[in-house]
């Protein structure tokens, strides 16, 4: 049993009762799909705890432009970017400081694990957006719909189930084309030996999907469950509306889900 996070962009409180509720499982084994950077106000906090909390975490396009420069940012996400760097630049301690930037520096894009799960041995793809552009790429639902064309090419990308986050958005695609979302799936989705399936496992930090609840996914036997939490996105707004180099449309979207 393992549980996938990703896109906590710095949300501490989400962060925190994602973390909770694992322990709470006894899941002892976690993979992030990276953003662990941007947003919100807690970028040290939340680093700190993903690597001692992870077993692996790909390299999201937030994290990577904190590395190195925002590309096709908005305002308030370049602002954000930027805030972010800085923060880290500023620790004190040189330790602290050079395990956090050497694991940002060591992210890999994509990485697979074959695994026996249940009756299904499983080839697993992480990613942060798609397997066809790990770091930016955008899969969106519609997309089975207006541009059947990109779906394909991405699931060539695919030999078995490639889980993926960056749109915030979860949900199952297949290769029909096709678009689950968990409530239509009942929140669980059973790995299939001859089925393809992109699998977005949400956003921790930051849901947009009208759903404010943080969202992380778990794999028992070949079973993908879909699990949303509440957690107190009033204080996590309020450290947003505190910085002055943060955006507050950045608190403000955590209570809607958007």
């Amino acid at each position: 049993m393992f549980a996938i996070i990703s896109d906590i962009h710095s949300n501490l409180e989400a962060l925190t009762t994602v973390l909770d509720d694992i322990e709470r499982r006894g899941i002892q084994t976690i993979y992030c799909l990276g953003d662990v950077l941007g947003y919100a106000a807690n970028p040290k906090e939340c680093l700190d705890l993903v690597i001692e909390k992870t077993e692996n975490c790909v390299q999201g396009n937030h994290d990577y432009a904190a590395l190195y420069e925002p590309t096709n940012f908005n305002s308030g996400a370049e602002s954000a970017t930027f805030w972010a760097r800085k923060v880290l630049e500023q620790e004190t301690d040189r330790d602290k400081a050079n395990k956090r930037w050497n694991y940002l520096g060591n992210q890999k894009m994509r990485w697979t694990l074959k695994k026996k799960m249940g009756d299904v041995s499983a080839t697993l793809d992480f990613v942060h957006a798609s397997p066809r552009r790990p770091i930016n790429e955008y899969v969106f639902p519609d997309d089975v719909y207006t541009t059947t064309g990109k779906m394909s090419a991405l699931f060539e990308r695919v030999e078995h189930v490639c889980f993926v986050g960056h749109t915030h958005l979860p949900g199952v695609f297949l290769e029909d084309p096709d678009f689950y979302t968990p409530d239509e799936l009942g929140s669980v989705y059973p790995i299939i030996p001859d089925e393809k399936a992109i699998i977005n496992v949400g956003s921790v930090g930051q849901p947009r999907d009208r759903d404010n609840r943080a969202s992380y996914v778990y794999i028992e036997d070949n079973n993908v469950n879909f699990v949303r939490l509440e957690y107190d996105f009033k204080a996590a707004a309020e450290k947003i509306y505190a910085v002055d180099e943060l955006d507050n449309f950045e608190g403000d979207r955590l209570a809607d889900g958007r």
